[in-house]
């Protein structure tokens, strides 16, 4: 009998909580460009954007809603009649739109940024839940700072988004305080008080300030929350959002732990990020998992040794996979002979032992200089290698006076005089 292997919804906020981050802004058709992007990745949902901020917001979501039709396309609102007015306004004419309203729920955000009470938050949640569903029958709730309002009132006010007709409600650890443990526990309390009959998808939208967002999205799916916020390279807001693209492929490698699927095409994850890069100007971190330069990049020669035996040795997943190309064994002061033997005769290049020996040997004296040798490197020092080994050759070939002058004498093996 096979197994049920629920869907995760992939609902995507680069346009949005992303590009708010600083320095990553975006220009109209750099955010058209990306969501065409989104959509060829797969993603079920794109947040355009909050079409009250700005003029730009607006004709930015107005746009996408118009020519991207697969996905839904969702428009930020707070529970305030000119927001959800605005919002409703960019998304007409989209094939799947999706109104997203919002309000906080923890007392220090009601309190001390709004002013307001819980019954407040309450009245104005189902108020603008009840004012979307003018534009559309896909509505999302958000209860900002999910994590740290008081659990009883943060069940009491998602209850309350249900029955007044919010299809998907969001938990979202706003400012990235929580644990794995408190975010499984919190959907769990939430789900178990949503009316029956409700047919109500949690979402969980973390943040990264404690390096816990993909950790605590993946605690929230195994609590019941079936929708997952993030954004590619993880950017977003302080230290970011959940990584869309860790947190797919960890659910693809660990399928066996996390039974969930997503529709994510797994080969486009490299070049929406490189794409991110290109329009933000900001690269990802080198060490960044799956899209970072160094994810797939070898140099210790141990590894490398292993690596050319069975990919599966130092590898949990195919560079193939997520569409980068495959796997390198970086030459630096780390490597050993295995790895620069395969790169050699990758380059065409053939070495008896006793030339690997000493092209290794070379390799070694170059990473004094730079970190990493490359193709070029290989060719220079090999033919370098080459040319001393002639001349050598030539000289003992060579037939010699009784005390005449050794013109190899004052070379080294590189083939240069010391006396230059």
């Amino acid at each position: 009998m096979e197994s049920h292997v629920d869907r995760i919804i992939i609902f995507d906020t680069t346009l949005r909580d992303g590009e708010q981050a600083p320095g990553f802004s975006l220009r109209h058709e750099q955010k058209l460009r990306l969501a065409r992007k989104l959509d060829e990745l797969g993603v079920d949902v794109i947040e355009a954007g909050f079409p009250i901020a700005s003029a730009d917001d607006f004709e930015a979501v107005r746009d996408i809603a118009r020519e991207v039709k697969r996905p839904s396309v969702a428009a930020l609102a707070r529970c305030r009649p000119e927001d959800i007015e605005r919002a409703g306004a960019a998304l007409d004419g989209a094939a799947h739109p999706r109104m997203h309203v919002f309000v906080a729920t923890s007392d220090l955000h009601l309190s001390r940024k709004l002013g307001i009470t819980r019954e407040q938050a309450i009245e104005a949640a189902i108020q603008g839940i009840t004012s979307a569903r003018r534009f559309s029958d896909d509505i999302e709730f958000s209860a900002e700072d999910a994590t740290r309002s008081d659990p009883e009132f943060l069940a009491l006010i998602s209850a309350a988004a249900a029955e007044a007709g919010a299809t998907t409600i969001n938990l979202p650890d706003t400012v990235g305080y929580a644990v794995p443990d408190e975010i499984r526990a919190m959907f769990r309390a939430v789900r178990a008080k949503l009316p029956a009959g409700k047919d109500v998808v949690l979402s969980a939208h973390c943040h990264n300030d404690l390096g816990l967002a993909v950790a605590n999205s993946l605690a929230a799916i195994e609590g019941g929350a079936r929708q997952i916020e993030c954004t590619v390279n993880g950017i977003g807001e302080r230290a970011g959002n959940a990584s869309l693209e860790e947190l797919t492929m960890a659910l693809r490698v660990r399928a066996d732990r996390l039974p969930y699927a997503t529709g994510i095409v797994t080969p486009v994850l490299f070049s929406a990020s490189q794409l991110l890069c290109e329009l933000t100007d900001e690269p990802v971190q080198s060490n960044k998992a799956i899209v970072g330069r160094n994810a797939f990049a070898h140099e210790a020669g141990i590894h490398q040794h292993g690596l050319l035996k069975d990919r599966r040795t130092y590898e949990i997943m195919r560079a193939e996979d997520v569409g980068r190309p495959s796997m390198t064994l970086v030459l630096g002061k780390h490597s050993g002979r295995h790895a620069l033997k395969a790169r050699c005769e990758a380059l065409g290049i053939t070495l008896t032992r006793i030339e690997l020996d000493e092209l290794y040997r070379r390799m070694l004296r170059r990473t004094e200089v730079v970190k990493v040798v490359g193709d070029t490197d290989l060719r220079e020092m090999t033919n370098e290698m080459r040319m001393a080994e002639a001349r050598r050759a030539a000289a003992a070939a060579a037939p010699k006076r009784a005390g005449s002058w050794d013109p190899t004498a004052l070379l080294d093996e590189a083939g240069y005089g010391f006396g230059v």
